[in-house]
């Protein structure tokens, strides 16, 4: 069984290189508009399928649980919404003296104000073997939290305002998250001892899923004329996103984990995705729409187009070592009780 999982692991790895080399040498296939058809296959079916397994493997009774947890929940929706923006702020106010173009900071503070995203935190957090139920339940809130809350956010920190079609961005939540999970778990109730003995492979569907993402991620990435910028701006901002999600991750780590926290290691895994990842499927609507005419828009977009693809790809590689992490903090755990 191990031999299998690592396997496994190994083809999602190479999965993730062969997706990113196709969408390099060919982007059009996979870019919004091409072959592919991303606003569709990807916006609502690869997202309600993901919401769909999610509902098919998920325990009702953990689903519920999760409700109930509140800390967890505002910890997250503070962490993301409130302090990821502030943070990110103060640190812009340092980077302000650099060279950087000012766009690209501008462009940073936008991915700061994005809810979380309602697929990578919830497919990685299960990969890992963490609370699913709470990683669902923080997706799915957040995407719906970060309607309102976002656009206030740009507005705050840029200045911009614009009217946002609230009740067409909700209805896609609505259809693609909240829909399919339903459904997944009405369905079952009727085949639950049949998915108890066969046990669908849900973990490789979620990873061919994901694949599919990060192709046409990158499609998009690769295409976006605001890529020809110089190599350096480009490169920095990319060690920028990297440093804050690294950073943030840490950070998240070292608060959940505290002795009087009341998290357990399953809970850090959740936090740890939900709190730091950034949505790509509501963010760049949302800019469009924000910005819409803006002459600089295109680089505005691209920070959020980097961290997207980098926080799938950071978040993949560092799988094996949390939940390597998590096992080992849950059998300290379990040797920690008492018998009785």
């Amino acid at each position: 069984m191990r031999l299998l999982e690592r396997m496994r692991k190994e083809w999602f790895l190479i999965g993730i290189v062969l997706a990113i080399a196709g969408a390099k040498l060919e982007p059009s296939i996979g870019v919004n508009g091409g072959p592919l058809k991303p606003e569709i296959t990807v916006s609502y079916i690869a997202v309600a399928t993901i919401f769909f397994n999610s509902g098919l493997s998920l325990n009702t009774e953990e689903l519920t649980s999760a409700l109930v947890h509140i800390k967890l929940h505002l910890f997250i929706q503070i962490f993301t919404l409130a302090f990821f923006p502030a943070a990110v702020w103060l640190f812009l106010q340092l980077l302000s003296i650099t060279p950087i173009n000012e766009w690209l900071l501008k462009g940073l503070q936008t991915v700061g104000c994005m809810p979380p995203p309602v697929s990578s935190a919830v497919i990685l957090t299960k990969a890992v073997g963490g609370n699913e139920a709470a990683a669902i339940f923080n997706s799915a809130f957040g995407s719906f939290l970060g309607i309102v809350v976002t656009p206030l956010l740009l507005l705050l920190f840029l200045g911009s305002s614009s009217s946002v079609p609230f009740t067409s961005i909700f209805s896609q939540l609505f259809m693609t998250v909240v829909v399919p999970l339903i459904i997944g778990q009405i369905v079952r109730r009727y085949i639950k001892d049949w998915l108890e003995r066969k046990q669908p492979p849900f973990g490789a569907v979620s990873s061919s899923v994901l694949l599919m993402i990060i192709y046409t991620t990158f499609c998009d990435t690769f295409s976006n004329p605001s890529i020809d910028l110089d190599k350096f701006s480009l490169l920095l901002v990319l060690f920028i996103i990297c440093s804050i999600q690294l950073s943030f991750m840490l950070l998240t780590f070292i608060f959940s984990t505290r002795n009087n926290s009341g998290f357990t290691p399953a809970d850090t895994v959740a936090v740890m995705f939900c709190s730091t990842h950034k949505s790509l499927t509501l963010g760049i609507p949302m800019l469009k729409i924000v910005f819409a005419g803006h002459e600089y828009l295109s680089l505005i977009s691209v920070p959020l187009l980097i961290y997207h693809p980098v926080q799938i790809l950071l978040g993949s590689v560092l799988v094996p070592t949390i939940k390597s992490w998590m096992v080992s903090r849950q059998k300290g755990v379990k040797l920690m009780r008492p018998t009785v």
